[in-house]
């Protein structure tokens, strides 16, 4: 074999169909697309029409809601802040928060704050600053000397109010039996 045999396997390149180049092509005159109408002309898309029939998103229930103004967290998990250690990307004698891990380049932006999730192992002691962690996050990095201080959020007296009185409802509801069941 010498470099100037090498070859592609047989079917690896395949001309592309030329359509509309003739009667002899079999692609000739309408090019695949049938006859007239819209479907024939170019640019056209008829997504989700199903010929008068009650298209499928319409078919089906609505579901949920979104969310105003969720916020949208960074999610850091410790085997990665480990792992910027390792690397000497983060400092473990340092504080460590969002603003930390921006300029050190282990998140590209602040976004709506840091969420601390508990995937892989630390070695390293550190004391993390975040809005949220999990369970297996804190214990990890308190089993490893470190501390994690949780960002309080400013909650208004009316939010405060709003959710003690949707508890209560919500306690009042399960407290309530089933009514007309076992009544005979």
């Amino acid at each position: 074999m010498r470099l100037n045999e090498i070859r592609d396997k047989t079917g690896a390149r395949k001309f592309r169909v030329r359509i509309g180049r003739g009667i002899g092509s079999g692609v000739g005159k309408t090019g695949g697309r049938g006859g007239k109408g819209q479907t024939a002309r170019a640019g056209v898309a008829i997504g989700g029409f199903e010929g008068g029939q009650m298209p499928l998103h319409r078919r089906l229930p609505k579901r949920g809601f979104t969310k105003w103004r969720r916020k949208d967290f960074n999610e850091i998990n410790i085997g990665a802040l480990q792992q910027a250690i390792d690397n000497k990307r983060l400092d473990a004698s340092k504080p460590v928060d969002v603003a930390t891990l921006v300029a050190t380049g282990v998140l590209r932006r602040p976004k709506d704050g840091l969420r601390l999730l508990g995937n892989g192992e630390i070695k390293a002691k550190l004391a993390v600053t975040v809005d949220h962690a999990s369970a297996s996050a804190k214990a990890a990095i308190e089993k490893a000397g470190g501390s994690i201080t949780l960002i309080e959020r400013k909650v208004l007296a009316a939010d405060e109010a709003k959710r003690k009185k949707s508890e209560a409802k919500k306690g009042k509801s399960a407290k309530k039996p089933a009514a007309g069941k076992g009544a005979g």
